[in-house]
């Protein structure tokens, strides 16, 4: 084994040598791919697995946790700008009882907990004030866990109560959201953050949460709700309804053939109407009847008259009789009363106008009043309501839409011509790639071809000088002598005579051989052997 390894070695080391300088470069640069990919796998695989130990650290707790990790020796790495520190796997827990115990992290938004450190002693005062604490930190803590929002901060408005429920409150409630990467919340976040928060304390209403963001943008106002400003409403209104005109348009005319614009008149106040109603039901019997008859009968006599001007007793001539009679009657029907409570919130349409022009070459033929009444039902137009609706013939400009065609067009040609241009320069480097391949290849196999008729040549030259490979000893055998054509008998000829030169440059490529593949050298010489050396 040990004689095996230096020969390989050499083996190894005599191709090395025989290789060309590209042949030496790839060789290299392979080694060197070979050894980088190694170390990072072996890195890859050796380093540990990091989780999160805490996220939302302020600066003054996540100081004080990586001077604790430092202490103990534990890796660490912090991202998201500080607030979030790793350690590996099997740290997580040993350090989050460690930070526990020493009251870390401290920044926390409290929540029910708060509770747990009232004393029996505590006031009325105090027991409110910590109560709303723990609903502002149990509300904060669960916005949190949103997707995309980074911090939260609730504060409620909560109205004494009082025997008065006419001068009673309705409990209001203000959310600031803070988002990740700037982010911006969808309308069902706002809306799933408004009926969280309107949910969680007694007789609160929706419409009474107002939700602002970092940028300072009202996501949602008090008395407006979560749909945002007057103008917003109006703006997605508008959207909505030309939308809806301008795909029915385009089904009938085709696309660019028509346009449509809506405008909203939107209502900025907000209210409550109270109307009550009452109504007789048919054929109902009343609730309760009465009557009442008096009746005075005289014996006549005098009469006293009657008042005359300025309250003077006038005589009636003294015809009356004394007789009275009287009858009154009191009937309660029932009634059917009916009270509705509408609350007006902002936003509301007041007014809508639609307007619409096609393209006369278009709508030639068309019948206009079928199409106007299709924009109406497609508008939700209300007479009553004051909308107008206009719809115009007119030619259409279509200089703009040409230029955008041969634009688009340009765009389309120049793009195809890139993609082409980078698929001919990707074809140039593989083509180059795989000719430089080629050509290595038809060298290495050029030169191994020269080797290996080197070799041939070497086998078939005669040795030199027998006496220097060390074979044994051989009796010589004296050549024949040779007959002329006369009959005379020739002395034997003289052996040519050896060069020194062309001893040397033998001896030396046998060794050579030797050295790159011994086996065939020990073939070539027991081959050799057996033709100079018969038995």
């Amino acid at each position: 084994m040990a004689s095996l390894l230096p020969a390989s070695m050499s083996r190894v080391a005599g191709t090395v040598k025989e290789f060309s300088l590209a042949q030496k470069t790839l060789a290299l640069l392979g080694v060197a791919v070979l050894v980088l990919g190694s170390v990072l796998l072996t890195s890859w695989l050796t380093k540990p697995a990091y989780t999160p130990l805490f996220s939302g650290l302020q600066a003054e707790d996540a100081s004080i946790i990586v001077e604790q990790l430092r202490t103990d020796g534990v890796p660490y790495e912090i991202t998201s700008g500080g607030s979030t520190i790793l350690v590996p796997e099997a740290n997580v827990y040993d350090q989050r009882l460690k930070a526990a115990s020493a009251g870390l992290p401290s920044e926390s938004t409290g929540g029910y907990s708060l509770l747990d450190d009232m004393g029996v002693t505590s006031s009325e005062f105090q027991q409110s004030v910590t109560y709303k604490r723990a609903l502002e930190g149990e509300l904060a803590a669960t916005i949190e866990t949103m997707e995309g929002v980074k911090t939260a901060s609730v504060q409620l408005a909560i109205p004494e109560a009082t025997v008065f429920t006419k001068e009673k409150a309705d409990p209001t409630a203000s959310v600031f959201v803070e988002t990740r990467s700037a982010a911006e919340l969808s309308d069902d976040q706002v809306q799933a953050i408004v009926h969280l928060t309107s949910a969680s304390l007694e007789g609160m209403q929706a419409k009474n949460v107002a939700v602002i963001d970092s940028r300072g943008t009202v996501l949602s106002a008090v008395g407006v709700g979560a749909t945002g400003s007057s103008d917003k409403q109006a703006s997605n209104y508008e959207q909505r309804v030309s939308g809806a005109v301008q795909a029915m348009l385009d089904r009938v005319l085709g696309p660019g053939n028509a346009t449509v614009a809506v405008a909203a008149d939107m209502n900025n106040e907000s209210g409550e109407r109270l109307e009550e109603t009452f109504t007789t039901p048919e054929d109902a019997p009343a609730l309760n009847e009465s009557t009442t008859t008096e009746t005075y009968t005289g014996t006549g006599g005098g009469g006293a008259g009657v008042l005359g001007p300025d309250n003077i007793a006038v005589p009636d001539g003294g015809n009356g009789d004394g007789t009275f009679d009287s009858e009154t009657s009191t009937r309660n029907n029932a009634l059917n009363k009916t009270t509705e409570t509408t609350a007006i919130p902002a936003g509301s349409l007041n007014r809508q106008t639609v307007s619409v022009a096609l393209d006369a070459e278009a709508a030639r033929g068309l019948d206009l009043a079928a199409l106007t009444g299709l924009v109406n039902t497609a508008a939700g137009i209300d007479a009553e309501r004051g909308d107008a609706v206009a719809v115009e013939v007119l030619p259409f400009n279509t200089a703009g839409a040409d230029e955008a065609a041969a634009a688009l067009a340009e765009a389309k040609a120049a793009e195809k011509e890139a993609r082409n241009a980078e698929l001919l320069r990707t074809g140039f480097y593989a083509i180059g790639a795989v000719l430089l391949v080629l050509i290595l290849v038809i060298v290495f196999a050029v030169r191994n071809r020269r080797q290996r008729r080197e070799l041939i040549d070497l086998g078939e030259r005669p040795l030199a000088a027998p006496f220097e490979l060390d074979l044994p000893a051989v009796t010589p055998i004296e050549p024949a002598p040779t007959t002329s054509s006369i009959g005379v008998v020739l002395p034997p000829a003289p052996a040519a005579p050896v060069e020194p030169a062309a001893a040397e440059r033998a001896r030396n490529e046998i060794e050579s051989l030797a050295a790159r593949d011994p086996k065939k050298t020990a073939d070539y010489l027991r081959d050799l052997m057996d033709e100079k050396v018969p038995v």
